[in-house]
């Protein structure tokens, strides 16, 4: 992925932002032999964060929500708080499907909430319509890195179930690759090399600033 901070076409119209309560986001269905277009409004309350692990969600998070003056979540902790499992536990024994299926309520019941900076997993955003649902009340923020620095931070960690692989580095290249699509649906892409935290947040929160302009 380039480095780039972009507004997605979706939240503009005739190429000027337009505020929360008209943005719209583009579906595309498929119904045997034709595929068409529905729009779906969008009431855009909250702020959420996706990206792979280990991009800083939840450091760039909390300083977005003390910016905006908003709660911080962090899906994750919520699950675990849920379950009184950490997330190795429940994929070591329910399984994947079984955490994802707890993110996805998370993500059905975020339409509901407001005011909140979101920390999403890294692979939230990649399953079933978790990031169509999840537009439909939040501005959406996608953090990247390089695999070489996601990997660089991730390495001494020893709770990211996925990453335990003879060739830790080589998997993050792949789940990227295989995420990538999935991320430039975002409404803005930030790198976070070789940037302070402070300075992430700042430019997150004024592109969802500009969101709230009617």
């Amino acid at each position: 992925m380039r480095e780039v901070k972009r507004i997605n076409p979706d939240c503009r119209r005739g190429g000027v932002r337009i505020g929360a309560s008209q943005a719209n986001s583009r579906v595309t269905h498929k119904n045997h032999r034709y595929a068409f277009d529905v729009i779906v409004a969008r009431d855009i309350k909250n702020l959420a964060l996706v990206g792979f692990m280990g991009v800083g969600k939840s450091s760039v998070g909390r300083q977005l929500a003390q910016d905006l003056e908003f709660e911080f979540v962090d899906t994750d902790e919520m699950i675990e708080l849920e379950t009184g499992m950490k997330i190795p536990e429940i994929f070591a024994g329910a399984g994947e499907d079984a955490f994802r299926k707890l993110e996805a309520k998370l993500v059905a019941d975020s339409r509901a909430w407001s005011n909140k900076v979101i920390a999403t997993g890294g692979g939230l955003a990649a399953h079933g319509n978790n990031l169509e649902v999840l537009k439909e009340g939040s501005f959406v923020a996608c953090l990247w890195a390089s695999p070489e620095t996601i990997h660089d931070r991730t390495k001494h960690q020893t709770h990211r179930p996925l990453l335990r692989a003879d060739d830790p580095l080589g998997k993050i290249r792949a789940l990227l690759e295989s995420r990538e699509s999935f991320y430039k649906q975002a409404d803005v892409l930030v790198s976070t090399e070789q940037r302070s935290v402070r300075e992430i947040a700042g430019n997150i929160a004024h592109q969802f600033r500009e969101t709230q302009r009617v």
